[in-house]
């Protein structure tokens, strides 16, 4: 009876297996890869794998362990219709292949619990350093309505570059353009270089020719900013061209300061210009001189030495805020001849209207070198022009390559779109 019993109840075991068919895995995923991210600081690792042809319905993760045998942690997850390596962001010099055949994905960091946890240790904010990174173990897990599939678990340490390769074509077009530059200084050195004429700078004789018949003094100011702008330092190096021609001449020029800094390099230039004209005896160190740094305080201080001494000609170079019209108004009223410089552009407007000459924007930068025509300044303002054309008529060119390539198509199939063309990638880098 116990038999006839056993075997009835193995024979409903049998049918109901025969019933419910066994749940099908899926198969293995080909290619899969985890690797460090080239060219990094040692933040990322990067997962490549084939595509596979049931990716519709397949969910892609990547799991994280700091051991072989777990915990794993959750660090990436990808439907299998995204993220393929020609979307990577690497130019392409770099990287995996650039297709949709690869799968790609980065990995900085992985979800323990409710926090984010980063692959590089974070920096401690009192001694500024970071714990050694430590081995990860990484792994690739398909899942889909019809089963799942794991990979092999990987062991890897994201690694710092010393080199960013992806800013290669940066580093490239440094050396071609500091090559033009240095070209063109050898060339200045050989024979004189055209520069366009600048009426303003031009004037400068002229200015310091009627202070020198009226016998009245010169007023030059540099701006209100520090000596790291780069328009307070371009005027420093006219004051020192516009100091040798007031040495020649030996008329005053005064040189009112808001930095005590651009004060004490500005004497030092003076100093250098008087003993360059062999006049250094004529020299005045109080020629330069602090007045305050409070923005209206100074203006009115100024502007009070102008209705007093009333100056034959007056200099505004550098950086300039609200003052600006403050001080050539009342430079105006007192008839001296006066040049702006300024690269403010919402200032240019008060220094056209109240001043006789303007320096618009680079004109500033390119005073030194009109003034001076010194071979290495004439020679890097040459190249500087000479990269900015290169520039500009690669923007005109390949933006009309990139409109036309709208309606160009390859084999018929689809356009032939700007971002596939490789001296693009190579423009834009990563």
């Amino acid at each position: 009876m116990l038999r006839v019993l056993w075997l009835t109840a193995l024979a409903a075991g049998i049918a109901a297996a025969q019933e419910t068919p066994s749940k099908a895995a899926l198969p293995p995923v080909e290619g899969v890869a985890f690797e460090d991210v080239p060219a990094d600081n040692g933040a990322a690792i990067q997962a490549t794998w084939k595509k596979m042809p049931n990716d519709a319905e397949v969910t892609y993760r990547i799991m994280v362990a700091t051991s072989e045998n777990g915990p794993w942690f959750l660090a990436a997850e990808t439907p299998g219709t995204e993220n393929f390596s020609q979307d990577d962001g690497y130019p392409f010099w770099m990287g995996p292949p650039k297709n949709r055949e690869l799968h790609y994905l980065a990995v900085d960091g992985y979800q323990a619990g409710e926090e984010r946890v980063t692959l590089m240790p974070p920096e401690d904010p009192k001694t500024k350093t970071r714990k050694p990174t430590p081995d990860y173990w990484f792994k690739l897990v398909a899942e889909s309505p019809a089963g799942s599939w794991e990979s092999p678990a990987t062991k890897l340490k994201p690694e710092w570059n010393l080199f960013n390769w992806a800013r290669l074509n940066v580093f490239l077009y440094m050396l071609a353009f500091a090559g033009i530059i240095l070209a063109f200084i050898q060339i200045a050195r050989g024979r004189q270089l055209f520069i366009r004429r600048i009426a303003g700078l031009d004037a400068v004789d002229e200015a310091v020719g009627r202070a020198t018949e009226m016998g009245k003094p010169i007023f030059y100011l540099t701006g209100r900013n520090g000596i790291t702008d780069v328009s307070t330092v371009a005027a420093t190096l006219i004051l020192g061209e516009i100091a040798k021609k007031v040495a020649t001449y030996d008329t005053t020029i005064k040189v009112p300061h808001t930095d005590p800094i651009v004060m004490a390099v500005c004497q030092e230039i003076t100093r250098e210009s008087y003993i360059a004209a062999g006049r250094p005896d004529s020299f005045k160190p109080d020629s330069n001189f602090f007045v305050t740094d409070d923005q209206f305080g100074y203006t009115a201080a100024v502007d009070g030495m102008m209705v007093r001494e009333k100056p034959a000609a007056c200099f505004y170079m550098g950086y300039y805020y609200a003052e600006s019209l403050l001080l050539a108004e009342t430079g105006a009223s007192t008839g001296a001849i006066q040049v702006a410089g300024t690269d403010a552009d919402h200032q240019l407007p008060f220094f056209v209207t109240a001043c006789d000459y303007t320096l618009i924007g680079e004109e500033l930068y390119a005073a030194g070198a009109y003034l001076s025509k010194e071979p290495v300044l004439v020679g890097t303002l040459r190249g500087q022009d000479i990269g900015k054309a290169v520039i500009l008529a690669a923007l005109l060119v390949l933006t009309a390559v990139a409109t036309i390539g709208q309606w160009v198509t390859v084999g018929g199939k689809k356009p032939y779109k700007w971002s596939e063309i490789w001296v693009f990638d190579f423009l834009k880098g990563s």
